[in-house]
């Protein structure tokens, strides 16, 4: 089995403690180290370990490693630092909107998420965007400082195509 992750190529063999049955987040994280995705609810209930595979965010801890053989998956650690998105989280803090992220646990997946959407609509309307992040859970309720932050990041990534 082979993963692009982030750029580079993986090799597994299914065997130990490798199955059909593994996820794609243990591979992630337990046996690549990429511990930007969180390994929360192991259920699909809260987008803790949201990543994009082939453009499209996926809940790792949902997705079989075997399912990914061949594909290209992006985690958190592969955003580059100027990301728009990851701009933006980092710097909301608009007065009457609050933070995007207070903790911090459920940022990786919320920025996984909103930077699969605005690769694929980078001008959302803020329902689209709710629509988007409902798979999410912020336990610190930071939820309008996040809607905010991807309000941001579509303005940053829409003046950088018109060349503003």
């Amino acid at each position: 089995m082979r993963i692009r992750v982030n750029g580079s190529w993986h090799s597994f063999v299914l065997e130990g403690d490798l199955s059909t049955a593994t996820t794609l987040s243990y591979i992630l994280r337990e046996k690549l180290g990429y511990t930007g995705l969180k390994g929360s609810c192991d259920e699909g209930a809260c987008g803790a370990c949201t990543v994009i595979q082939d453009g499209k965010a996926i809940l790792s801890c949902m997705a079989l490693a075997v399912e990914s053989d061949g594909h290209e998956v992006l985690t958190i650690e592969g955003l580059p630092a100027d990301d728009p998105v990851v701009q933006a989280f980092a710097e909301q803090s608009e007065p009457g909107y609050g933070t995007a992220m207070q903790c911090g646990y459920c940022t990786p997946g919320f920025v996984m998420t909103s930077r699969a959407l605005l690769n694929e609509n980078p001008s959302p309307t803020l329902a689209e965007i709710k629509d988007a992040l409902s798979g999410n859970i912020c336990r610190c309720g930071c939820y309008a400082g996040i809607a905010r932050a991807v309000q941001n990041a579509s303005v940053k990534i829409m003046a950088k195509r018109s060349g503003a």
